[in-house]
């Protein structure tokens, strides 16, 4: 199952990108075997001005047709890494091609796709910086594969 993070906003060097290129290699070193990967990122942007809505079209754009929709979301809901995990094994056991993550703008997820999602994932009630919500994401990711293969790294 191909993992796309579809994310409002230009990742830019430093200290998120360096951490979020870590956990994407070793996702994509433990995935593998496992039926998971690669993980790639798509980047929108609205130059325009456009707000919710047209961020909201930029990032269906970025979706590959037919993926599974995953929206990261303050109202969604609340999952330990090990139900992460379990989700993402049960997307791909159900022959999930595609797996697309949604991060939104400052303003969220548009309605229209938000309403087209199979699932909405939190990180808590806090709002975070979108920058740190991939970086969150992807060592999510990281650790969700590496419960699937039994890895040490997780300990509960």
């Amino acid at each position: 199952m191909r993992v796309h993070i579809c994310a409002v906003g230009r990742l830019r060097a430093g200290a998120e990108l360096d951490l979020i290129n870590d956990y994407s290699t070793r996702f994509d070193r433990t995935g593998r075997g496992l039926g998971l990967g690669p993980l790639s990122v798509s980047e929108v942007e609205d130059k325009k001005g456009g707000g919710m809505a047209a961020e909201g079209a930029l990032l269906d754009r970025a979706v590959p047709k037919g993926a599974t929709i995953c929206t990261l979301d303050e109202r969604g809901t609340l999952m330990s890494s090990p139900d992460f995990a379990q989700m993402l094994a049960r997307w791909r056991d159900q022959g999930c091609s595609d797996l697309a993550l949604i991060i939104g703008g400052a303003d969220g997820i548009d309605p229209i796709l938000r309403a087209r999602a199979d699932a909405s994932l939190s990180f808590g009630k806090m709002v975070w910086p979108h920058m740190l919500a991939r970086v969150m994401l992807t060592e999510q990711l990281y650790r969700a594969a590496s419960i699937l293969a039994g890895a040490p790294y997780h300990r509960a």
